[in-house]
């Protein structure tokens, strides 16, 4: 990979990329669900700087039409591509079924997106019944269902939608009663069903693993996707830069970048990533204009 050297003009940008072997990562979320995403990144792929960028005032997008869940997230992913990303993830399951085409379509660089784990889930389940707890835009997405029709018809989907799950999740809610109550009452027809895998179909819901594991125990199984996304990710990334060199850089930086409130977007990654942040040059800002 080329030496460079990127200082974005906007205001927003305050970490200065001067990797020669690197790469800037941008990751897409509607909130703060895509940290999950953000996370694996870190432990894959630690040495490499990322840009998260969580459009929070605008969080959840599951409950929002097509035409504005496609319109934002291509504008979103191109002020990535125009701070000098060399990938993004669009780290949002309804962002990906919704405008991954139209920004796959509209940007140069790779563009790498999340989808439910129910292959996987198929693949994985003992008796056949898998429950998919999604946002409503997911599981009525075109891309969703041409996924589900691909898998075998004997596997049983319970599809559930997690209303009222993702803003728990952005107000620093994830072990509150609040959110254990709404919890239990979406898991009830999957519970019921009998099934014994559950895909967590939006990347805000490992965030609910703990709770799931208090109302459902041990036994059934949680599929999500952030360490396969990652793996792609890598994939590209080698693909992209084939003679990219070592670098003997551990860990890049991150920026964190909030529509809302950065100072807020900042502590619900230190409360909800495994990753030690305090190991990366770190920094949140508030985004600016977007057009």
């Amino acid at each position: 990979m080329a030496g460079k050297n990127w200082q974005y003009s906007s205001q927003d940008c305050l970490i200065d990329h001067i990797g020669t072997e690197l790469s800037l990562i941008g990751v897409f979320d509607s909130g703060v669900g895509g940290l999950s995403i953000l996370d694996e990144a870190l432990r894959q792929l630690p040495q490499h700087d990322y840009i998260y960028l969580a459009d929070s005032a605008n969080a959840p997008y599951g409950e929002k039409s097509s035409d504005w869940i496609a319109q934002r997230s291509l504008s979103l992913c191109t002020y990535l591509a125009n701070a000098g990303c060399d990938a993004i993830v669009v780290a949002c399951n309804t962002a990906t079924a919704q405008a991954i085409a139209q920004i796959r379509a509209s940007l140069d660089v790779p563009v790498i997106g999340v989808e439910p784990g129910i292959k996987p889930a198929s693949m994985q389940t003992q008796n056949g019944i898998v429950g998919v707890l999604a946002t409503e835009a997911t599981l009525k997405s075109d891309k969703f269902n041409a996924l589900l029709a691909t898998l075998p018809s004997d596997c049983r989907f319970i599809k559930q939608a997690g209303a009222g799950l993702v803003p728990l999740i952005e107000a620093g809610k994830a072990d509150s009663e609040e959110t254990l109550d709404l919890l239990a009452s979406h898991l009830e027809p999957i519970q019921d069903a009998g099934a014994d895998t559950i895909v967590l179909g939006c990347t805000h819901y490992p965030f609910l693993r703990k709770a799931i594991r208090k109302l459902l125990g041990d036994s059934i199984a949680l599929i999500d996707t952030s360490e396969a996304v990652v793996k792609q990710l890598k994939r590209q990334l080698e693909s992209l830069y084939p003679q990219e060199v070592n670098t003997d850089r551990s860990n890049g930086t991150v920026q964190l970048i909030s529509s809302k409130d950065e100072t807020v977007l900042l502590a619900m990654a230190q409360d909800l990533m495994r990753s030690d942040l305090d190991a990366h040059a770190i920094q949140a800002v508030l985004l600016g204009k977007v057009s």
